[in-house]
């Protein structure tokens, strides 16, 4: 077994990521099965931990984003290391195809509902980061769906470069306001992905899963590689990293994604809030002994 550390895997803009360069494997950071379980038990212990003190300090909130191609093992990573949290403190949202009544709005509308409230957790399972992935690789979704004005679509590396702005300014001012903001793109090769999915056919237990524009959206898989490189490239910072995680082995992942959402928390100038009145919560104690006479 090894360590391993949370910057090997940080994207913060302070060098140009090459996603080529990526691995989507790296060496076992968990001994066997058992050790596995014992580093997750305990990674959601300290886990929960942070978060306690968090919801008790009520000055942060912690967006976490996750971006993947499909079978990346987003939904198995959001259960298994959130799985030991108090779930007051946690809520996790899942964006799927935009609604009519979204589709109504600007591209950040449906995220802005629910961005963090102080003292929580919020996990975005896919995100406004979508908006430059999907829509980019398919843009006939912006000029058809998105109902924006015509003129606003004529040049669409413009649309990009100001959607990238967008999200920038976004992160940024949450930033500002105690929301801390962190993004994991989950990096499966496309070999593990084709295993995954044909395991999703083949299992009947997992073919609600599957979904044949799985296989449409892997044949343009080097597409959504350069999308993600380019999104990866122009969104990074200091203030709201990118994590590029390798998500071949999923329990290596899954203890890695634990670990670097756990040093996000301790980052955070925390501390449990003193009582307004030390004096007067001793003297509950003596009248809560004095009630059991």
């Amino acid at each position: 077994m090894q360590d391993f550390d949370p910057a090997d895997f940080r994207v913060d803009g302070t060098k140009k990521f090459d996603i080529s360069k990526t691995k989507t494997r790296f060496k076992d950071i968990y001994d066997n099965k058992e050790d596995y379980e014992a580093q997750q038990r305990e990674q959601a212990e300290a886990l929960d931990e942070l978060q306690t003190l968090m919801y008790a300090h009520n000055r942060y909130g912690l967006l976490v984003i996750f971006q993947a191609m499909d079978a990346a093992g987003k939904d198995g990573t959001i259960k298994h290391v959130l799985a030991g949290v108090n779930p007051v403190g946690i809520k996790i949202h899942s964006f799927k195809r935009p609604t009519e009544t979204e589709l109504s709005h600007d591209f950040l509308w449906r995220t802005n509902q629910v961005l963090p409230q102080r003292g929580t957790i919020t996990i975005f399972n896919r995100s406004y980061y979508e908006e430059v992935l999907v829509v980019k690789v398919e843009p006939d979704i912006l000029k058809e769906s998105q109902k924006l004005p015509l003129e606003l679509t004529e040049d669409l590396d413009k649309v990009w470069k100001h959607r990238y702005s967008d999200i920038r300014h976004l992160e940024k001012y949450l930033y500002r306001n105690g929301i801390r903001v962190i993004k994991f793109f989950l990096n499966v090769s496309k070999e593990e992905q084709a295993e995954r999915l044909i395991e999703r056919i083949e299992d009947p237990s997992k073919n609600w899963k599957f979904d044949e524009q799985d296989v449409k959206v892997r044949a343009k898989w080097d597409e959504y590689m350069n999308a993600y490189e380019e999104c990866i490239n122009a969104t990074a910072s200091e203030k709201a990293p990118w994590y590029v995680v390798p998500a071949d082995d999923k329990k290596n992942m899954r203890l890695c994604v634990a670990k670097i959402i756990q040093e996000e928390l301790k980052n955070m100038k925390m501390s449990y809030p003193a009582p307004e009145n030390g004096e007067l919560l001793q003297q509950y104690i003596g009248v809560i002994k004095e009630q059991n006479k």
